[in-house]
Order: structure tokens, then C-alpha cells, then sequence
């Protein structure tokens, strides 16, 4: 039986996505290590990320826009406000998408609640569903400061939180509406994998690579780029 194409709500896309990144799970945290990101290798996927975004006008200092305080920093965040207000704009082509996978992240949660298998009649099911989310979840926000550190307008996005859904594992309802209205108003959404709800399992984990093969379904880009590196 042929797969039902999922249900959908979402207003006309702004004009063909440029591109969608896949930043592989494996390439930006260290797998072998517990919630464990790899620094060097996130700052420069976004920093190739910035230049591939430049339409040739992006000045040459990069005003970040990650302005909160983060644990053990001495002091509070520099702000470059006038900065900011004297730009015409960013320099960037910022008609991107970006999925990141888990890596060292959520898969712990996941996989010692069973959350893939689904039944959230079981406590310990439910509890590895919130905490497979919040795994995820923190690493998308580590994601997206990194994005805006490089001065790109990131906007993380939760699947489970945008009400993505599945039956029996297959993608079931992908409601793309906030974001096609995020890249309308110039921003940059940043999906990951993420824990959803299933209409015969209860729950399950819905993979990175099945949004992007959707995604790029739906927003016709020019490009999927999958950014990985090599690790010694």
C-alpha cells in the first residue's frame, strides 16, 4: 500500500529555497561523549555556513546576535546596537534551512525509554519522551547561538513543538506554515530530530533526514547540502 502524503497547512513559500543544510549529528558533537558538542567543529560549519549566505555586500565584521549572558562568563554580553542600526542590511541570502541531526544528544534518552517503540501508557515512556526533548531541544539552541554568534537571524524550531506527527512511524502530519512565515520575514529556521506523537504508537522519534526529504519536497530548493566532517 502506498504511503499517505502527509497532511499539511502552509501558505505559498516566499520563492524557491536556496538551500537546506543537513549538519550531521556526528559532525558537531563528539558521539562518544554524553550531551558533549564539538566546538571547533560548529563554529566553522557556521562560519561556511555565513559565507555561503553572503550575497557579496556583508561587511567584513561579524555583529553577532547571541546577546545573552552564558553560564561563567565574567561579565554581560557587548551589544553593538549603533552598530546594527547603521546597517542597510545584513549581506546575507538568508532564504536557507538548516536540520541538524542528534549526535551525542537525546539518543541516551531514547533509547533507554524505548521512546521509538511508543506506548505512553508506560511512565518510563513518557518520562524518556521529555527527556529525549530536552536533550534535543538544548542542542538546537546551541545551534542556533552559534548561528547568530556568526550574525546569521537563526530561529530554532521544534518538529514536535510545530505539530509534526506520524502513523505507525511514517510522517503523517507536517504543518511547515511557521516555517515558510520565518523565511517571509528573513529568518533562517534551524529543525532538528525530535520526539513526536504517533496516531497508532502513541509516540516515536522522528529522524532529521525524514524532514529534509520532506522539506525539500515541499520548498523545492536549488540545493541539500549534507555538511559533515572527517574525524580522526
Amino acid at each position: 500500500m502506498a504511503e499517505a502524503a502527509p497532511k499539511q497547512r502552509s501558505p505559498a513559500a516566499p520563492r524557491p529555497v536556496r538551500c537546506i543544510v543537513k549538519l550531521g549529528g556526528a559532525a558537531i558533537t563528539n558521539k562518544g561523549e554524553l550531551e558533549s558538542i564539538d566546538e571547533e567543529s560548529l563554529r566553522s560549519a557556521c562560519a561556511q555556513l555565513r559565507q555561503a549566505m553572503s550575497d557579496g555586500t556583508a561587511p567584513e565584521k561579524v555583529r553577532g546576535m547571541d546577546w545573552s549572558r552564558r553560564p561563567g562568563d565574567p561579565a554581560d554580553p557587548v551589544v553593538d546596537a549603533e552598530g546594527f542600526a547603521g546597517m542597510a542590511g545584513l549581506g546575507l541570502d538568508s532564504n536557507f534551512v538548516v536540520v541538524h541531526g542528534a549526535g551525542s544528544f537525546g539518543h541516551f534518552q531514547a533509547s533507554r525509554s524505548g521512546v521509538h517503540k511508543g506506548g505512553l501508557h508506560s511512565t518510563l515512556v513518557k518520562a524518556g519522551f521529555v527527556a529525549t526533548r530536552i536533550s534535543v531541544t538544548s542542542l538546537n539552541q546551541e545551534i542556533v547561538r552559534a548561528l547568530a554568534r556568526e550574525g546569521i537571524p537563526s530561529v530554532g524550531m521544534s518538529p514536535f513543538a510545530c505539530g509534526w506527527s506520524t502513523q505507525r512511524r511514517n510522517l503523517a502530519s507536517a504543518n511547515a506554515s511557521q516555517i515558510i512565515e520565518s523565511l517571509h520575514a528573513g529568518f533562517v529556521p534551524v529543525l532538528h530530530g525530535d520526539a513526536v506523537l504517533d496516531e497508532s504508537l502513541d509516540c516515536t522519534i522522528l529522524s532529521g533526514d525524514v524532514i529534509i526529504r520532506h522539506l525539500a519536497q515541499l520548498l523545492t530548493p536549488k540545493y541539500v547540502v549534507f555538511l559533515y566532517f572527517s574525524k580522526r
